[in-house]
């Protein structure tokens, strides 16, 4: 049997998908999460073969958690499964050392595939995904302006961004400033919205 942990942190679509891998011979849901916090726990607990986690957790995201396990529990495969697929998450996934990157219209048959094949030692990408990802290039932000733009999505001023990252006023204006002129577009709230479309933040 594959013994699988679920991170997802919606209930229904949880419950949905146990219930449907549960369905597989060869596939056990041994352990489910609903946080990063509650995957890595969960995943150090039951040692699962396959980790199929969501990006986007109230407290983190898969992408993190799938750098902890590959640090803390290297004979787990990690499989992303989203919502959101976006480029630079795509790319940030297989830094992070996934093994594979679904988006979650695929039908369940595709996703039980996919468990087994990452399983195996294969690589598994959504095919439209890995086209966008090679077509949209790398991502041009360095970490540190990924922060401050990060800070300044949610409408902060440039004092409380460099309250916040501990950084000179000065040295968050000129972050922001890389970042408008790297993406291409007029202010900060622009930039924010384009990195975070293409999967940058």
């Amino acid at each position: 049997m594959i013994r699988l942990l679920l991170a997802e942190d919606q209930g229904m679509m949880r419950g949905a998908l146990a219930l449907l891998l549960n369905l597989e011979p060869d596939i056990e849901v041994v352990a489910e999460a609903a946080t990063a916090a509650e995957a890595v726990a969960a995943a150090l607990r039951v040692r699962p073969d396959v980790a199929l986690l969501d990006i986007e957790m109230p407290d983190g995201n898969g992408l993190d958690t799938a750098a902890t396990l590959r640090e803390r529990l290297p004979q787990c495969r990690v499989l992303i499964l989203t919502t959101f697929g976006r480029p630079g998450y795509l790319r940030r996934a297989m830094e992070a050392g996934a093994a594979g990157f679904l988006v979650k219209d695929g039908p369940v048959e595709d996703l039980a595939v996919a468990v087994r094949r990452v399983l195996a030692g294969e690589r598994v990408i959504d095919p439209a995904l890995a086209a966008a990802a090679l077509s949209a290039g790398p991502n041009p932000l360095t970490d540190r302006e990924r922060h401050v733009l990060a800070a300044a999505a949610d409408g902060a001023t440039v004092a409380d961004i460099a309250s916040r990252l501990h950084l000179s006023e000065s040295t968050v204006r000129n972050y922001l400033s890389a970042a408008i002129g790297k993406t291409g577009t007029r202010n900060r709230i622009e930039a924010a919205r384009n990195a975070r479309a293409n999967g940058w933040l």
